[in-house]
Order: C-alpha cells, then sequence, then structure tokens
C-alpha cells in the first residue's frame, strides 16, 4: 500500500491498535457504516463479499461513523453485537471515527484525497460509501453508496487475480 495509507493508525471495535500495513499483499474494502440507515442491509452484502473472497486475499473494513443523520448512535459494544446479530457480521469493525469535517479520522482523509467523489469533492456525501484498494497498495476506485456491495464483484475479482 502507499506509505501514507500504510501507516495510518486504526483502532479496531475491540480497542487493538493496528494500522493498514496489517493487511498488506490484501486486496482491501474500506466502508463507513451505520445501523441505522437505509444502506444498513448492505451489512449482509459486504459479509457476503467478505466470505467468498478472504480466502482469495480480500479484506473488508467496516468504519461505522455518527455523522449522517445521527444513524450509528451506539457505542462499540452496541454496533458490534447489532451487527453480528442482525447480519452475521464477521468482517473487521473498528471504532467509530469521523470521515468528515476538522476530526475526519486521518485514513478518510487520505482516501478522500487519492479518490475525489463527484465534480471532484472530496467530501463523503453518505454511509456506506466504498474505497477498493489493491494487493499493491494503491487505491483502485471510489464508489457511492448506492453501490450495492455485490456490484463490486467484477472489480474485486479483478484485483484478487
Amino acid at each position: 500500500m502507499s506509505a501514507n495509507l500504510l501507516s495510518i493508525p486504526v483502532t479496531t471495535i475491540k480497542g487493538e491498535s493496528k494500522t493498514l500495513a496489517d493487511f498488506s499483499g490484501k486486496a482491501v474494502l474500506v466502508v463507513n457504516t451505520a445501523s441505522k440507515c437505509g444502506f444498513t442491509p448492505q451489512y449482509e452484502g459486504l459479509e457476503k463479499l467478505w466470505q467468498d473472497y478472504k480466502d482469495q486475499g480480500l479484506v473488508v473494513l467496516g468504519f461505522p461513523c455518527n455523522q449522517f443523520g445521527k444513524q450509528e448512535p451506539g457505542n462499540e459494544g452496541a454496533i458490534s453485537e447489532f451487527c453480528e446479530l442482525n447480519f452475521g457480521v464477521s468482517f473487521p469493525l473498528f471504532k467509530k471515527i469521523d470521515v468528515n469535517g476538522s476530526n475526519a479520522h486521518p485514513l478518510f482523509v487520505q482516501l478522500k484525497k487519492l479518490a475525489p467523489g463527484l465534480l471532484g469533492s472530496e467530501r463523503i456525501k453518505w454511509n456506506f460509501t466504498k474505497f477498493l484498494i489493491g494487493k499493491d497498495g494503491q487505491l483502485v476506485k471510489r464508489f457511492a453508496p448506492l453501490t450495492k456491495p455485490e456490484d463490486l464483484k467484477s472489480e474485486i475479482e479483478t484485483l484478487l487475480k
């Protein structure tokens, strides 16, 4: 991965410190998530991608965020429990973060710079914006919240070859 993405510290939902270097050599799908959003059912599709492709080198990373309509109000324990019970989520989840504004997590600051949205906007517009990073650590593409996880299959399969 590009050195700056690799070294950014992230904290798992259980409080462990990691960096993206821990996922080096894998294709990575980074998603800002929320439990009370119209797109929340995408957790199911994200889990299916994880199950279908993890043995081939894909990792899905979920970053809960409460910045859009306050749709992720719970603490880490509540978020983790909700995801497991309702969607069987087993892919790595991280501590709740901001993705926009002055408190935006450094990972999302970098991802937005590397892959701006429509008309060059670096702002994330809503929950379930997705960033796909290749095994070589290069950001491949940004996907809008409306893009369903299953619609990423061909992109992921290309990266995993």
